[in-house]
């Protein structure tokens, strides 16, 4: 063979060797790329999910006007044929502070369970009662059982001075400024049902007014 034909044929497969590198390398560039594109997907997915995350985090629940506050957890036994049978008795005062307020009574094994159904009894036989500048309209005097209670209206600052199950349906009640006095039983329950039959019993000057049959203004002058 002459020189220009070995020079030739070294050309030639030189070429075909760089082909080959550049196909080489081309796919190997392929596979890095998409090596990196699902690793930014699996970045950005976890981000996004961080981000749910955090958002969820920083939701803040929606606090219940309703207050619920527990009066009296007692035990209660009852004889039936095999012997004693033990359960609890939740009494719970439930309120908004807007003048509304209820008593709730309830009885079951466990002492979470009756305290839950005592509230929603409570949420049953809520009362709305007058509020006149922070206190009660006049005077009034409630009774349940062996127990009464006597509420008189109060001047600004001079607080809640009540006790016990009074105080709680009076403050859960909406009332800042009021008197109290329990006269008879002093159990809880008696005195808070004659606390809230006293705010039953309370009218307001409207109300007076109509039945008058003249304005509020007149009768207030």
């Amino acid at each position: 063979m002459d020189e220009k034909e070995v020079k030739q044929e070294v050309v030639e497969t030189q070429e075909e060797l760089n082909v080959e590198e550049t196909t080489v390398v081309s796919e190997e560039t392929a596979q890095e790329g998409e090596a990196e594109a699902s690793v930014k997907k699996l970045r950005g997915s976890r981000a996004k999910g961080q981000s749910r995350k955090r958002k969820i985090e920083t939701v803040e629940p929606v606090e219940s006007e309703w207050k619920e506050q527990v009066v009296q957890i007692s035990r209660v036994t009852k004889v039936v044929k095999g012997g004693k049978k033990l359960s609890f008795r939740a009494i719970v005062i439930v309120g908004n502070k807007k003048g509304q307020v209820g008593m709730g009574v309830a009885k079951a094994a466990e002492v979470i369970i009756a305290i839950q159904k005592a509230i929603a009894d409570g949420r049953k036989n809520l009362v709305t009662v007058p509020i006149f500048k922070t206190t009660i309209p006049h005077q009034v005097t409630g009774t349940s059982g062996a127990g009464s209670v006597v509420l008189k209206p109060a001047s600004q600052g001079t607080g809640v001075i009540a006790g016990g199950a009074v105080r709680s349906v009076l403050e859960l009640a909406g009332y800042e400024n009021i008197l109290s006095k329990s006269l008879g039983s002093k159990s809880p329950l008696n005195a808070a049902g004659a606390t809230l039959e006293a705010l039953k019993n309370l009218r307001s000057f409207s109300d007076v007014a109509k039945m008058r049959g003249i304005t509020l203004k007149q009768m207030l002058s």
